[in-house]
């Protein structure tokens, strides 16, 4: 009896152990840090990772401004894609980022978006006449004192003359996606948002193009954060540099570099 006892305890503690063993293989998880434009083409990359290594991605989403600070206040995100170089300089000039992984990724294009029903084209030119095209109303992008979007908009439209008739119209967001969900509702007439932001959605069309020349390079670069350069952090980091993960971005619009 004793016998058969000692026997049970031993197959518990036996199962108990394995059972321990493969929740530890399957709760490995990423904290990803990520500029809101990257929502729908990360997360379908962070599902393809998941389903080839089982490694979940935990993913956070907010303006590359917002994500910083939290960063710089102690959020444990392991891995940073930022809009803009600005914000990942910032936490490279503290010393957060890991040595030798910050690198430009990805690249984007500025549109004017207006609600889908609307019918609307404007040829986007040197001085602020294109603007009269456009219907009176708000005008929707990311607050251009730390959202990347809006310093690019900011940036452009004051190198096209057009900066001091916008600025009292602008809707000011406090993220690309939530500037877009503004001219979504027709709570903006238009907004000035990524490419990449207004082909995923149907409910908005563009209805202009930026130049290029008219502000500075749009780059996303990514880094891994300080003391997370190796495991399954650099693994998922690696992922982002591959032709797998290069066709999905690509799909989504973006430029790869």
């Amino acid at each position: 009896m004793w016998a058969l006892g000692k026997l049970a305890l031993a197959l518990v503690v036996s199962v108990g152990c394995v059972v321990g063993t493969a929740a530890s293989q399957t709760s490995k998880e990423i904290t990803v840090f990520a500029a809101a434009s990257l929502t729908n083409a990360l997360q379908e990359i962070a599902d393809r990772f998941t389903g080839k290594t089982g490694t979940q991605i935990k993913l956070s989403f907010a303006s590359s401004s917002t994500l910083a600070k939290q960063i710089e206040s102690g959020a444990g995100a392991q891995l940073f894609l930022s809009a803009d170089e600005a914000w990942m300089g910032y936490l490279e000039k503290a010393g957060l980022i890991a040595d030798g992984t910050r690198r430009s990724l990805l690249g984007n294009g500025l549109v004017l978006a207006i609600p889908a029903e609307k019918t609307l084209s404007v040829e986007i030119g040197n001085d602020a006449v294109w603007l009269k095209q456009v219907p009176e109303g708000r005008i929707a992008t990311g607050d251009p004192d730390h959202v990347p979007v809006g310093k690019y908009a900011k940036q452009a439209l004051a190198n096209l003359g057009a900066w001091h008739a916008v600025e009292p119209r602008l809707a000011r967001a406090d993220n690309v996606r939530n500037a877009l969900v503004l001219v979504e509702r027709g709570e903006a007439v238009a907004g000035i948002v990524y490419s990449t932001d207004a082909a995923v959605s149907k409910k908005v069309k563009v209805a202009a193009t930026f130049p290029e020349s008219s502000h500075d390079p749009i780059s996303y670069p990514v880094a891994l954060m300080k003391d997370q350069d190796k495991g399954d952090a650099r693994v998922f980091y690696d992922f982002l540099l591959t032709p797998e993960a290069r066709e999905i971005f690509e799909k989504y619009g973006f430029k790869v570099r």
